[in-house]
This record gives structure tokens, C-alpha cells and sequence, in this order.
């Protein structure tokens, strides 16, 4: 949250700078008066999302303290359960998400198959 109060203050710092003052005839959002901490959060909650589609929240590795599934997309501890989507990727791909998505489900649907479950 502290990224969220200290942007939003460096946003309208630099705003107010020669030569984007000279030019700017008003803040239109959140707009001059949400200046508390909790006003600029609220608006943030409000307006804030994403380009990419979510992906990486259950991140694939060897690791079970740094990641959530193992290679084969078993979740690490538990028995019989896979994660088989986008979730798995390590990190946001660099280009749509839509053919890795692909990819990750049908070779997660044949080693489904593969070991029978």
C-alpha cells in the first residue's frame, strides 16, 4: 500500500512541475480532494486492474517453499490434486497467455491419463 500512497504523491509532484503545471488545468481523478491515505487507496481499489490475463499464482518449480506445483503439476503435500492452467507459469509470459494456456492443459490432460488420475 505504501507504493500505492507514495505514486499517487510522485504522480502529482511531477504534475506540478514546470512545464506539465503550466498546461494541466486540473487533476480529473482521484481528482484534488482525496488526499488522506485512505481516500487515495479507495481509489485505487476502485480504478486499478491489469493488462494480463492472471496467471503465475500457483507458479510451477522444484521447490515446495518457493512454488506451488511440481513439474509433473502436482500441488507439493498433497495427493491427487493438480493445478492444470495459467496459475502455473513461474512468471506473466512476455506475449498472450492464450497458446502456453494450451499447451500447459494438453499435457496436463496426457499425463492425467498417462498415470491414471
Amino acid at each position: 500500500m505504501r507504493d500505492v500512497f507514495e505514486g499517487a504523491r510522485l504522480l502529482r509532484r511531477i504534475a506540478g512541475s514546470p512545464p506539465l503545471a503550466g498546461v494541466i488545468e486540473a487533476e480529473l481523478l482521484p481528482g484534488g480532494q482525496a488526499r488522506s491515505d485512505e481516500a487515495l487507496l479507495e481509489d485505487f481499489r476502485q480504478r486499478s486492474g491489469s493488462v494480463y490475463h492472471a496467471c503465475g499464482t500457483c507458479g510451477m518449480g522444484p521447490d515446495a517453499t518457493r512454488s506451488v506445483v511440481d513439474h509433473r503439476l502436482k500441488v507439493h503435500g498433497l495427493r491427487g490434486l493438480r493445478v492444470v492452467d495459467a496459475s502455473v507459469f513461474p512468471a506473466v509470459t512476455s506475449g498472450n497467455t492464450n497458446a502456453p494456456t494450451v499447451m500447459v492443459a494438453e499435457k496436463g490432460a496426457q499425463m492425467i491419463l498417462d498415470e491414471g488420475g
